[in-house]
């Protein structure tokens, strides 16, 4: 499989695109590119905003330092930035331009130190460009690794939660101007973060999980940067993306999508369900039913069990090769149902509990 129907832009395309230890203007394509390989929710006006912005600050401030987190001081403070909230609204609310540095500074501000170096919660479509933003803005480098080698919907979800790291103190930078800082323990904040966001427009920049070097390096899931920019070279397989496994569960077509209640008050979950089925072409037939809450967590063929989270699901249209929202899958399309193994730390005991389906309160069949 190779990458196919992601916009490009030439602009993106100048300078040394092998460079291995910084991230430039001309590297900026290339990572575009590979953060859409496998990303769902993934909103165009919103990544094209986020890509203009980062190209606004590489072409004026130069190349990212691009660092392995054991490369910095033991003790150096370092941060993950990451978008909470709606692309959609990030592309109707767009940014200021120094979210970012308003949200690192509040952090900053509450840990009565500097941060040293920034790293991505996740490297998923817009949320690998704004640590990017981020690390120009304050000119620090930017660690290559990201906190979750996939995308989840909660905040506490990560594998710096596995290794110790709580998500709080963070700051919460919007683009009406607001900065928020919370406190709190690791389980109130979703909650308490959720309804801060939707009054702050429907986005916030988001600075979180302040570790030490030494102690973020023991458990974010390492060269995940790096690699995007590999996997976004034109003709790069996807598999490049996927450094733990990928395989094709079926190819098929989408031939019914049922929606579930909105979220109740008392649900953490920030969307409702959805159930898509998919008929397999050729072989057996079989029929695949796909379990969502903003990504899909579960697979059943014929009833059986054939992947479940930690594990991340997918659907690539056949017709361009992007991955299609949960949101969006429609009866009549064509596609792959794909599955990319998860980074080792979620096929632990503590990750399945976090990041498993049952989290997402849904049981698998015996």
């Amino acid at each position: 499989m190779t990458g196919g129907g992601v916009e490009d832009d030439p602009r993106d395309r100048a300078g040394d695109a092998a460079r291995a230890n910084a991230v430039g203007a001309g590297e900026l394509g290339f990572l575009a590119a590979g953060s859409r390989v496998f990303a769902p929710g993934a909103a165009d006006s919103s990544f094209r905003a986020a890509r203009e912005w980062a190209r606004g600050l590489l072409t004026a401030n130069g190349p990212v330092p691009l660092v392995d987190a054991g490369e910095l001081p033991p003790d150096a403070m370092v941060a993950a930035v990451s978008l909470v909230g709606s692309t959609t609204a990030f592309g109707e609310y767009l940014p200021g331009g120094d979210e970012p540095v308003r949200a690192v500074r509040a952090l900053e501000g509450r840990l009565g130190e500097r941060i040293a170096a920034v790293v991505p919660l996740n490297t998923a479509a817009e949320n690998a460009l704004l640590p990017l933003v981020a690390a120009a803005s304050l000119g620090v480098p930017l660690v290559d690794g990201d906190g979750t080698g996939r995308v989840f919907p909660l905040l506490e979800q990560t594998t710096f939660a596995l290794g110790g790291v709580t998500p709080a103190p963070l700051a919460l930078a919007g683009p009406l101007g607001d900065v928020v800082v919370v406190d709190s323990a690791a389980q109130r904040v979703e909650e308490l973060v959720r309804p801060l966001v939707l009054a702050a427009g429907g986005w916030v920049v988001a600075a979180c999980y302040p570790a030490r070097a030494g102690k973020l390096a023991e458990s974010l899931v390492p060269g995940s940067v790096s690699r995007l920019v590999a996997a976004g070279r034109p003709g790069a397989p996807r598999a490049v993306a996927a450094p733990y496994g990928v395989r094709v569960l079926c190819s098929g077509r989408v031939t019914a999508v049922e929606q579930g209640p909105e979220p109740g008050p008392g649900r953490r979950l920030p969307s409702r369900p959805a159930s898509i089925l998919v008929r397999e072409h050729g072989g057996l037939a079989r029929l695949i039913r796909l379990e969502a809450y903003n990504e899909i967590l579960m697979a059943l063929a014929d009833g059986a069990v054939a992947a479940t989270a930690p594990d991340q699901i997918c659907l690539i249209s056949t017709a361009d090769g992007t991955v299609v929202d949960v949101d969006r899958a429609a009866a009549g399309m064509d596609v792959e149902v794909v599955v990319l193994r998860a980074a080792p730390a979620w096929h632990t005991g503590a990750g399945r509990a976090l990041g498993g389906p049952q989290v997402f309160g849904l049981g698998v069949p015996g």
